[in-house]
């Protein structure tokens, strides 16, 4: 179906003002990016640092409504929601709908993870490789909201896991996956040996998601997913975290407290560059901190202090 768009520019100070507004009168989605479109790859911002966040000096933002929406009812609305900003310049126009979802799917293809660990999604068929008795295969149809295991983020923590199952350090134990998305972590975690896994994501979406993909991939009884006022306090022995540099920062005394003497955490989401403040920051009950890379993304693993 299709949707209205409306679209401005606006001033940083102003941003958050501008999008209270359009949350207010119902935008669906709000999007913003760099509005220096002649280089905006001089001032892109993939991820903000440790304790920062930045953005463009000038914004384009857009937002998207029903398609049924009236844009002079609507620009009536925001005007008197907030009548100093100015909202003169807006400009609406018609976004046709696709299948995103599906037309990203079509080019989604089973993925291999370290030695024994294979993403695969439901319409594929099992690589002849993935058929071997002792492949751990998560199937997955996550969407485009969560991890498949194509960004490198992702990717780092299934490598890890699967070197844990290698070196037998999953076998019978509880995982904890913090911002698990579509849970494809604490999946892996629990098809290469790990007794439960614990799924805690702030978005009610991701659990829903979870929960539904371990139920497909015929595990549900051993995951159990929580929001984070809801997660009961406990320790365990493996602890993988796939957030952003800014919330392993702010989560750190969380998540350090959330893994057992002894044992393991991965930290990921990592652009690189942001790892040493996140090595001095975890360093205080982690010891052996290790450093991984995959293209422009750092994961970090060590051992809690006992």
């Amino acid at each position: 179906m299709p949707w209205l768009e409306l679209t401005l520019r606006c001033r940083e100070a102003d941003q958050p003002r501008y999008e209270r507004a359009l949350d207010d009168v119902g935008a669906l989605a709000v999007t913003l990016l760099d509005a220096d479109v002649d280089t905006p790859n001089e001032h892109a911002i993939l991820e903000p640092g440790v304790g920062q966040t930045p953005l463009w000096g000038e914004i384009a933002l857009s937002a998207l409504f029903d398609a049924d929406t009236d844009g002079l009812v609507l620009l009536a609305s925001l005007e008197a929601f907030d009548p100093d900003l100015d909202w003169s310049q807006a400009s609406f126009r018609k976004v046709e709908d696709q299948d995103w979802e599906r037309a990203w799917m079509d080019q989604y293809v089973p993925l291999a993870f370290g030695a024994r660990t294979w993403i695969v999604p439901w319409n594929r068929e099992l690589p002849v490789e993935a058929q071997a008795h002792d492949a751990a295969v998560v199937r997955l149809d996550p969407g485009l909201a969560f991890g498949s295991g194509t960004h490198p983020t992702t990717s780092l923590c299934l490598q890890w896991l699967d070197a844990l199952a290698q070196a037998g350090e999953l076998d019978g134990r509880t995982v904890l996956d913090f911002g698990c998305g579509s849970g494809i972590l604490a999946l892996a975690a629990l098809k290469l040996g790990a007794a439960r896994a614990v799924g805690v994501d702030n978005d009610p979406q991701a659990l829903i998601a979870t929960a539904d993909n371990a139920q497909r991939n015929g595990i549900a009884d051993r995951m159990n997913v929580f929001l984070p006022d809801d997660e009961p306090a406990a320790q365990y022995p493996v602890v993988v975290a796939n957030i952003l540099a800014s919330a392993l920062d702010a989560l750190a005394d969380l998540l350090a407290a959330r893994v057992a003497p002894g044992g393991r955490i991965a930290l990921s989401g990592i652009l690189a560059g942001q790892e040493d403040a996140l090595l001095d920051r975890y360093g205080e009950w982690f010891d052996a901190l290790a450093v991984a890379q995959e293209g422009d993304w750092i994961r970090i693993d060590g051992v809690r202090c006992s």
